[in-house]
């Protein structure tokens, strides 16, 4: 290799080189999705129910929430904290995967379950009384699990577990 062409090699493997740095760094520094799972229990009338659950507490986590997922996995879900306690509308606009949203009081008191829900639909789902939180788990969890209105939801959100 000539000297004009060793130089600009080895400029262009710092530049190479460089590049894939920045890229690492812009990779690392986008939002983590199921960084942290945390426990939380549903006691029913057929015994206590333990799913993993992710926390969505910042605005984007609760407008993203489970978008574009593909499958969620039984005994996982979602826990949207709306702190403080209000009425909350969800819907399924961009998620495949049809859920179970339950809906939560500030006492730890399921208020109402939501199930089947429709994959991409834009329908307004409401919890139709104060909510401090919905926990978002797939379509079917609560009949499989007996879990009704009034089951009692344990998790730090509602100064339990």
């Amino acid at each position: 290799m000539n000297p004009d062409r060793k130089a600009v090699w080895s400029a262009l493997k710092g530049w190479l080189a460089a590049v894939l740095v920045i890229a690492g760094l812009a990779v690392g520094g986008m939002p983590a999705r199921a960084a942290s799972f945390q426990p939380l229990e549903i006691v029913t009338k057929n015994g206590v129910q333990v799913f993993s659950v992710e926390m969505a507490t910042t605005e984007e986590e609760k407008q993203t929430g489970l978008m574009y997922r593909k499958e969620l996995a039984d005994g996982k879900g979602m826990l949207f904290d709306f702190s403080p306690e209000q009425e909350v509308s969800m819907w399924m606009k961009n998620t495949y995967v049809s859920l179970d949203m339950i809906f939560i009081g500030a006492n730890g008191r399921i208020l109402r379950i939501a199930e089947n829900t429709e994959p991409m639909s834009t329908k307004i789902i409401s919890s139709r009384g104060p909510a401090r939180a919905v926990l978002e788990v797939v379509a079917g969890t609560a009949q499989k699990y007996g879990i009704r209105p009034g089951d009692r939801v344990g998790h730090p959100l509602f100064g339990s577990k």
